[in-house]
């Protein structure tokens, strides 16, 4: 959404939940996924040489799975918004004095006096008939619309980015330390990156950080725990 010059300096945050959703998803995922892997790997198996490579593997596959899944899930999200406002401009050309009063009765419901919501329905009819009913009847800004490949690779770098984390720990670890390192390292990560987000979202840095922690152990400990298991087993 486009930001407007105020008489007054107010910072909002709720314009940047789209990329900051997918950015802290992308990046915690990427943290909690490949660090599970490995440990799971770690646990069956105390080969450094497979623990590297099943955090390279799975780094690689969660990143471009990732990007895959929301550059399909963005473009039906687009596709889906440029079919309603294909409809509506339709039906603008069918139907105007329809939709000029259907726009006039969306502005009574939101407090306007009848002859002023009429007066701003005509007003904005003249100027731009369709995006004002995308914006007002639907709720659709087509000056925003999502990137099907931006949000795609957003996702990818994030979900790399995550991913290096526990990578780069084993690298550095020896193999005897490579659990102990790649967890503290991989906690560490969330712990940060939930307070990241939450700091950009304007929500409480500790929570947030709490609950990305807490849920990013319990499934590091239940990977590492079912690896443990089937390492025994075989």
């Amino acid at each position: 959404m486009a930001q407007f010059p105020s008489p007054h300096h107010e910072l909002h945050t709720s314009h940047r939940s789209n990329w900051l959703r997918a950015a802290v998803l992308g990046a915690n995922d990427g943290i909690v996924s490949t660090s599970s892997l490995m440990l799971g790997v770690l646990a069956a198996s105390q080969n450094h040489a497979a623990i590297l490579t099943a955090g390279l593997a799975g780094m690689m596959a969660g990143a471009l799975s990732m990007a895959a899944g929301e550059y399909v899930s963005v473009s039906s999200q687009r596709d889906s918004e440029l079919s309603d406002i294909a409809i509506e401009k339709r039906s603008i050309a069918k139907h105007p004095e329809e939709e000029l009063e259907e726009l006039a009765w969306i502005y009574r419901q939101r407090g306007l006096s009848e002859k002023l919501a009429m007066q701003v329905a005509k007003q904005l009819h003249k100027k731009d008939p369709v995006r004002a009913h995308a914006r007002d009847e639907l709720g659709i800004d087509d000056s925003t619309l999502a990137s099907p490949i931006q949000a795609a690779v957003a996702s990818f770098a994030a979900f790399a980015t995550g991913a290096f984390v526990p990578i780069i720990a084993a690298i550095l670890a020896t193999q005897e330390s490579g659990g102990v390192v790649i967890t503290i390292a991989s906690l560490m990560a969330l712990f940060i990156s939930g307070g990241i987000g939450a700091y950009l979202g304007g929500g409480s840095k500790v929570r947030a950080a709490l609950r990305v922690l807490i849920g990013g152990g319990l499934a590091m400990a239940i990977t590492y725990a079912i690896g443990h298991l089937v390492g025994v087993a075989v």
